[in-house]
């Protein structure tokens, strides 16, 4: 059967999530009805991530196996067309290697994430931002998250429901910068722990405020306890912004 790789974008405020689930919308669901809608076949596709519910994507990649050789172009502009209804868009569609897979053949994750810091309320931004309304010290943000990145036990940024064997992870990059008027977090690694990052970026919000140090980050990070965490960021303000693969 020919492979095909797809860059998903996705708004993630309507759907439960990426996984399909019975009876709640989710963004596999949307695009597995769009391929049954435009071939006929009811498959499975395999991604490089699952996100959580309200998470968007700029640059998710599945991949799905279809019985005929159809061109990449004609894929792509098929499921869109079958999507049209929906908050998610096919960007690229590419063949792929039998042997190639978007969850395991991946070498790299990176995750944004995006805080409104202003007094005004979003208006335009509405569900795709974290709002925080006193001033973040994004310099004393970027310095903390330092503190994070290599390889660590991530307990303590690690959700309780988190399926992963093991807590331990290397985080290559940790990046906080201003950005107008909003706060950017980048992080990148091979693959993070179930909420890892919206455990790290709530952290470093705590610094921003002034409420932590760069060593209550470090402390928190040793402890290796999910109690020393700081709040968890909400699902508005994150996405998955790409996916590496050799």
């Amino acid at each position: 059967m020919p492979r095909y790789r797809l860059t998903i974008e996705y708004d993630g405020g309507p759907y439960n999530g990426f996984q399909a689930q019975a009876g709640q919308p989710t963004v596999q669901g949307a695009i597995e009805t769009a391929i049954q809608g435009f071939c006929g076949q009811d498959v499975r596709i395999a991604a490089a991530g699952r996100t959580d519910s309200g998470v968007h994507a700029t640059g998710q990649v599945v991949h799905v196996d279809l019985e005929r050789d159809w061109p990449a172009a004609t894929v792509m502009n098929a499921l869109n067309a079958h999507m049209v209804r929906e908050a998610v868009s096919v960007l690229d569609c590419v063949a792929a290697p039998d042997d190639w897979h978007a969850r395991f053949s991946a070498t790299g994750r990176r995750y944004l994430y995006r805080i409104l810091n202003r007094p005004g309320r979003p208006a335009l931004l509405q569900g795709q931002v974290w709002h925080m309304r006193k001033p973040l010290d994004a310099g004393a943000m970027h310095d903390a998250a330092q503190r994070l990145v290599g390889h660590h036990d991530f307990t303590t940024f690690r959700d309780l429901a988190c399926q992963s064997k093991s807590p331990v992870k290397t985080l290559d990059v940790a990046r906080v910068a201003q950005i107008g008027e909003e706060v950017h977090l980048v992080f990148e690694a091979r693959s993070f722990l179930h909420r890892q990052v919206r455990s790290m970026a709530g952290t470093l919000v705590e610094v921003g405020l002034g409420r932590w140090t760069a060593s209550d980050v470090t402390d928190a990070l040793e402890a290796r306890d999910r109690a020393r965490c700081g709040p968890v960021a909400p699902s508005d303000g994150l996405y998955l912004t790409g996916v590496a693969y050799d």
